[in-house]
């Protein structure tokens, strides 16, 4: 049975879809909840894959939640010493971007909403990603992104939007970074929206009556984007 480390920073944030697909297949998900005090395990001996989640915090903000500090630093035993397989989303893309020498900035503009990326050339021969199709839709709920990775030999791009570079990027060949949510379920847009911070990034970018036209715009792409988080579970299992 896979043993899977899941590093999460607000409860509604789970792997989603991905953790349904997980169960179903009985692995096993160690659920860390940082922003309720876990701690990370310090043996990593007994996990198989490192999954870490979006949150309402940003990557500099150490001050206001300390753990980021450990966090990222066992990040980096995870991916850069022990070269374990690794898949980020949002939060947990940016946490990546900067734990291997990138920095983490405010987007202009913020993208929110079921948005498009455009999958790169690179992506037609890599692991996860081969089999999706040349452009895709997926819900995008970020105000911050990863930058200065363009002079690492260890990092590809795999998809880009208009405005963010590193929508999919890969670290070597065992760690994946993902800006945008593929992994949502038909109930998340509307969860999310009760959470302070994400409902006023969404209103200062779309308006106050936004979030009922985002969430019939997310169900409306809801096969989609479930087929395309089934893809990229089942090629990130076979790396396990």
């Amino acid at each position: 049975m896979k043993n899977i480390l899941v590093l999460q920073h607000i409860p509604i944030e789970d792997p989603g879809y991905i953790k349904d697909l997980m169960e179903a297949d009985g692995f096993r998900l160690t659920q860390i909840e940082l922003d309720e005090g876990d701690t990370i395990p310090a043996d990593f001996g007994e996990f198989d894959a490192m999954l870490c989640m979006g949150g309402p915090m940003d990557t500099w903000m150490e001050d206001d939640y300390p753990w980021l500090i450990e966090e990222k630093k066992r990040i980096s035993e995870w991916v850069i010493e022990k070269e374990k397989p690794f898949l980020g989303f949002c939060l947990g893309c940016q946490l990546l971007g900067e734990v291997i020498g990138g920095e983490v900035v405010r987007s202009a503009p913020p993208e929110i909403g079921v948005l498009e990326i455009d999958m790169t050339p690179a992506a037609r021969e890599d692991a996860l990603f081969a089999d999706y199709p040349d452009t895709i839709s997926a819900v995008q709920w970020h105000s911050c992104e990863v930058r200065g990775l363009d002079a690492n030999p260890d990092v590809v791009v795999l998809g880009s939007s208009d405005s963010t570079r590193y929508q999919i990027f890969r670290y070597r060949e065992h760690a994946y970074a993902v800006q945008f949510h593929v992994e949502v379920r038909t109930d998340t847009v509307m969860q999310w929206g009760r959470v302070p911070e994400y409902r006023a990034a969404l209103e200062n970018s779309l308006g106050a009556d936004a979030l009922a036209s985002f969430d019939r715009s997310a169900r409306a792409a809801m096969p989609e984007m479930n087929r395309l988080a089934q893809l990229l579970y089942e090629n990130f299992k076979k790396m396990l």
